[in-house]
């Protein structure tokens, strides 16, 4: 999907807050096609329920599905998201929730930025099915002729 990788040293040079500026990006277009597939409903409906999922709360219960899966070098760029100062502060969540959502971003934009689609997608298909499930869409479209 992405027409130039960048290598994994030039990936480890970008500021892990720009790493998750992209895995923000990646994980938000994850779940709107995910909730898409899962169910009918309106725009409204789907942007309700990803709203909830791509939350710094959501991110962090799924973080915790996946945390122990991770590589060496993700565990490090986690770690460097998680710690790095961030110029903005979440007004919805905690500022552990936000520190780790922060990280999660950040290890998926280095997977896609690297073009380890593979492992992305491996990492994505761990969401557990019930975080899906809680947020079902309420009512199926149908369209008008």
């Amino acid at each position: 999907m992405i027409a130039q990788t960048l290598t994994e040293a030039e990936a480890r040079q970008l500021n892990p807050v720009t790493l998750a500026f992209v895995g923000d990006a990646v994980y938000s277009l994850y779940v709107r096609t995910r909730l898409l597939r899962s169910s009918q409903g309106s725009a409204a409906d789907y942007q309700r329920a990803a709203s909830k999922i791509v939350s710094a709360e959501g991110q962090s219960a799924f973080l915790a599905a996946l945390e122990p899966t991770f590589t060496e070098t993700e565990t490090e760029i986690y770690k460097r998201g998680r710690n790095a100062k961030k110029a903005t502060k979440s007004k919805n969540a905690s500022a552990a929730a936000y520190n780790r959502s922060t990280g999660l971003e950040a290890v998926l934009g280095y997977l896609y930025l690297t073009g380890q689609n593979e492992r992305l997608t491996e990492l994505m298909d761990k969401a557990d099915e019930q975080l899906f499930q809680a947020q079902k869409v309420a009512t199926p479209y149908k369209p008008t002729h």
